[in-house]
């Protein structure tokens, strides 16, 4: 029985990650563009730290662990 919750949670997810893939640009954000991402442009290069989008995005994992666990 605990298998086929996972099963179906890692499916649920996967379906969201899609949608949000392919949704993605009609947002009205743009995740991994957050205030608060670390941008650096160089000449030659750029250095690009997603610090906000990490740190919602471990709010949200951390919430869906928390309710997975109930």
């Amino acid at each position: 029985m605990g298998l086929g919750r996972s099963l179906i949670l890692l499916g649920a997810i996967l379906i969201v990650a899609g949608v949000l893939l392919s949704f993605g640009g009609r947002l009205p954000f743009r995740l991994g563009r957050l205030p608060g991402d670390i941008v650096i442009r160089g000449r030659n290069s750029t250095f690009y730290f997603p610090l906000a989008t990490c740190l919602l995005l471990s709010l949200l994992f951390s919430l869906a662990a928390w309710l997975f666990r109930r």
